[in-house]
């Protein structure tokens, strides 16, 4: 687990959570502020996985929103150097 993924997956899990770790080290962590129990191995290691399945799910929604976008305004007759001059691209 990278440290991105671990602080990420706590502040899923615990917003109001204040810590550190260190190397990556679920093992390190060290809580300041923590309201409730502190999330195990396995419900951070769950939450870093519902995180990669959001993040991928709105990547393809972007790209699906950008192509929509795209094909308006190719039915417009607009290109990729119209939408430059337009400081759109």
């Amino acid at each position: 687990m990278k440290a991105i993924e671990i602080t990420k997956a706590i502040q899923r899990l615990r917003p109001t959570a204040e810590f550190s770790f260190q190397n990556d080290d679920y093992s390190t962590i060290k809580w300041d502020v923590l309201e409730g129990d502190a999330p195990t191995l396995v419900e951070i290691e769950n939450a870093i996985k519902l995180n990669k399945t959001d993040e991928a799910k709105a990547l393809a929604e972007f790209a699906a929103k950008k192509a929509a976008a795209e094909a308006k305004l190719a039915a417009l007759g607009l290109d990729t150097d119209d939408l430059k001059a337009l400081g759109l691209a």
